[in-house]
């Protein structure tokens, strides 16, 4: 059994703002999505770490991006949650302005997940992240999280109506089930990761997950 890489993950910094980030180099992959896709029980999903993104009864409250390592020059991006009905308008704006040029104008982002939650996909948030994501090019994988809550038969469906909603934009945009709970999906995230970050075979995860 190879270890899973995402299980090293430590964290490094946490940022207001695209000008405290480290250096823009090496690679980054980062994570966003509505307030209560279930971002932060993902990454720790991903990793194996329990606490390693904190989870929160109250969505909206990380207002910060947080940084992970998982290898020298590597690192996953924990971009701040957005769409939550509670939070200011001025603090949305901040977010939105945040994310957009977090998107925009780092070189070392190599791919974004975008997480949604599979019963309340393609929300209009949603829909400007992948925006932003296609203006510069960028890979985006779709991971349509709490897939439990929905029967096969209806996951199969969703993950087809957004396929096709992207169609014209396959080259870019690729798109999964997920489920924390059930640890769903992991051994295909973990394999579109390790392509984007370039990892070498011996770094790569065959375990059972």
């Amino acid at each position: 059994m190879r270890e899973n890489p995402y299980s090293k993950a430590v964290f490094l910094k946490s940022a207001a703002r695209v000008s405290q980030l480290p250096d823009d180099s090496g690679y980054e992959v980062a994570f966003a999505g509505r307030s209560n896709a279930g971002k932060s029980s993902a990454l720790n999903c991903l990793t194996g770490i329990k606490n390693l993104a904190r989870t929160s009864k109250t969505p909206g409250r990380t207002q910060l991006i947080n940084l992970f390592e998982i290898a020298q020059e590597r690192r996953l991006v924990d971009l701040p949650g957005y769409g939550y009905a509670k939070v200011a308008l001025q603090v949305k704006m901040d977010w939105q302005k945040n994310l957009a040029h977090y998107l925009e104008v780092r070189q070392s982002l190599k791919g974004l997940i975008l997480l949604m939650d599979i019963r309340h996909p393609l929300k209009d948030l949603d829909l400007m992240m992948v925006d932003w994501a296609l203006e510069r090019e960028l890979p985006v994988h779709i991971l349509l999280t709490k897939a439990d809550k929905l029967s096969r038969s209806d996951v199969k469906n969703t993950v087809a109506k957004v396929r096709k909603y992207y169609d014209l934009a396959s080259h870019l945009i690729t798109v999964q089930s997920f489920s924390s709970l059930k640890k769903e999906g992991v051994k295909e995230l973990i394999g579109l990761l390790n392509t984007w970050f370039d990892l070498t075979p011996s770094d790569t995860c065959n375990e059972n997950l």
